[in-house]
C-alpha cells in the first residue's frame, strides 16, 4: 500500500489557492503513483507557490521525474554519508574478559 499526504503552507497563498494546489497534487498523484510509486513507501507532496498556476503537463512531468528519482534512490545500496559516524561496535561477553 502507498501512503500519501499533501500540504500547502500560507506561503502558497490564501485558502482558495492552497486548496487548488492540493487538489492538483491529489489528481497528479492519483494518475502517477500507481505507475511510479513504490509499495510500502509513504509520500508527502508539498505545494509550492507555483503549484496552483503551473501548467498541467509541467506539474505531471515534475512529479513523474521526482518519483522516478526517488525510486532509484530507494533501490540503490545505502552509502554512508560523509561525516557520519560508523556504527558502534558492541562487545560480546568474550571480548570483555
Amino acid at each position: 500500500m502507498i501512503g500519501i499526504g499533501y500540504t500547502a503552507s500560507k506561503k502558497v497563498g490564501g485558502a482558495v489557492v492552497r486548496n487548488r494546489a492540493k487538489r492538483r497534487l491529489r489528481e497528479a498523484a492519483r494518475r502517477l503513483l500507481p505507475l511510479h510509486g513504490q509499495a510500502g513507501v509513504d509520500y508527502v507532496l508539498v505545494a509550492r507557490p507555483a503549484t496552483a498556476e503551473a501548467s498541467w503537463a509541467g506539474l505531471l512531468d515534475d512529479l513523474q521525474n521526482a518519483l522516478i528519482r526517488l525510486r532509484a534512490d530507494l533501490a540503490a545500496p545505502k552509502k554512508r554519508q560523509p561525516g557520519a559516524r560508523p556504527p558502534l561496535k558492541t562487545q560480546t561477553s568474550t571480548e570483555s574478559d
